[in-house]
């Protein structure tokens, strides 16, 4: 979904959570909107498909026999969790959060309209500086998006060439 229309549709809910903590707390003002619980909540709605898909595929590498083997020999579901499932996860998670991290570094539409006053990320500091015309100032910014995502591409791809895939 993109960001835009994510944020724009979680404006009304935040208006009325506004309205209602408003209301209970005796403030007024932008309580909820104003503040990075509404940036990470867009975040978690906007990039949860990114990380549950590469999730999802490593979890599909898992046999079912090891955790049949697992719970056969007496180990709970807990033990299980933590001793098959998530060291053969590693990679995927690892994927996961790289991906989330490179596609988190360039998010704009959602953060412009949710983040709180005097608050910026790479990607508002580097279309600010465009917008008033000092490319050189918002070059810096630009340079410091593509080396943050040329890093997990590099670790991604040691990681692809690790486990063989």
């Amino acid at each position: 979904m993109p960001g835009t229309v994510l944020a724009i549709g979680l404006l009304i809910p935040f208006a009325a959570a506004d309205r209602l903590l408003g209301a209970a707390f005796g403030r007024d003002g932008l309580l909820l909107m104003g503040s990075s619980a509404a940036l990470v909540i867009a975040y978690t709605v906007r990039f949860l498909a990114i990380s549950a898909g590469s999730i999802e595929a490593g979890l599909a590498r898992i046999p079912p026999s090891l955790e049949q083997a697992a719970r056969s020999l007496g180990e709970t579901a807990g033990g299980t969790l933590r001793r098959v499932h998530l060291p053969l996860l590693r990679p995927a998670l690892t994927t996961s959060a790289l991906l989330v991290f490179v596609d988190a570094m360039k998010e704009l539409p959602a953060t412009l309209l949710l983040r709180p006053l005097n608050f910026d990320t790479l990607a508002t500091w580097l279309y600010a500086e465009a917008a008033r015309g000092t490319y050189e100032e918002g070059a810096v910014a630009a340079l410091a998006i593509v080396l943050a995502g040329l890093v997990p591409v590099i670790l991604l791809a040691r990681t692809r060439h690790k486990i063989g895939a």
